[in-house]
């Protein structure tokens, strides 16, 4: 079945970087455009990129652009999410997700929290 697990949240300060991982199985991962949505304590939830399925295209929201940088393994079956010079607005549950525009499958998330 298709699944997607992401890794690599935690407790950062303001300022620091973190890169998020997640790892898909049961479907052709080369085949498919990816996302990353994130959603704040209490709030809805945001996208934060996607990337096509070669890699070749990324798209940003304006809160993350210059900060956050997508990328994909499509030998490693591998959607990232680098996050640098991070911010307590940052602070969320991220998910990756299959597809673009339209989402097809989440993973179950990982918590990032950016406080000092």
């Amino acid at each position: 079945q298709v699944q997607l697990v992401e890794s690599g949240g935690g407790l950062v300060q303001p300022g620091g970087s973190l890169r998020l991982s997640c790892a898909a199985s049961g479907f052709t991962f080369s085949s498919y455009a990816m996302s990353w949505v994130r959603q704040a304590p209490g709030k809805g939830l945001e996208w934060v990129s996607d990337i096509n399925s070669g890699g070749g295209s990324t798209y940003y929201a304006d809160s993350v652009k210059g900060r956050f940088t997508i990328s994909r393994d499509n030998a490693k079956n591998t959607l990232y999410l680098q996050m640098n010079s991070l911010k307590p607005e940052d602070t969320a549950v991220y998910y990756c997700a299959k597809g673009q525009v339209i989402l097809e499958v989440w993973g179950q998330g990982t918590l990032v929290t950016v406080s000092s």
